[in-house]
């Protein structure tokens, strides 16, 4: 039984895509005398026919999988896409790095004298340093921290 007239009528009605749309398989001979658009809404308002809900896409899967990477996993290298500069950008990796550096220096303040301090504040600049612990390890070879 070919009901593709009355599928195409109901989905107009029903402003949805005709695989949406839901024939009582026990009423099929009602719904193919109706003809009319008419005849098409006095089955939907008795319910023989029905618009079927929208499918979703579940977003189970890629809530878990954000679950993990914030306890760190899935993250290794299979999964990085772009180079490391994309992932963490020059600039940025460059503001973390100085930033830190300068905290340390200030924190460090009270124990240089104004002289050694604009010193490795001037290097800090140039990204003499490669870390808080080069900084560290510079100022105990120099022998920069008062006693």
């Amino acid at each position: 039984m070919k009901l593709k007239n009355q599928r195409e009528l109901a989905s107009k009605i029903l402003k949805s895509g005709r695989k949406r749309i839901y024939l009582d398989p026990t009423k099929l001979t009602e719904i193919k005398e109706a003809i009319t658009k008419t005849d098409i809404r006095s089955l939907i308002s008795q319910k023989i026919i029905k618009v079927k809900p929208k499918k979703g896409i579940s977003k189970f899967r890629s809530r878990k999988r954000r679950m993990q990477r914030a306890k760190g996993r899935q993250k290794g290298y299979g999964s990085r896409k772009g180079k490391k500069t994309a992932r963490l950008p020059r600039k940025k990796a460059w503001m973390l790095k100085v930033r830190a550096q300068r905290n340390l220096l200030q924190q460090l303040k009270p124990k240089l004298s104004s002289r050694d301090y604009r010193f490795l504040r001037k290097r800090i600049k140039g990204g003499f340093f490669r870390s808080r612990r080069h900084i560290n390890l510079y100022i105990t070879e120099q022998g920069f921290i008062k006693k």
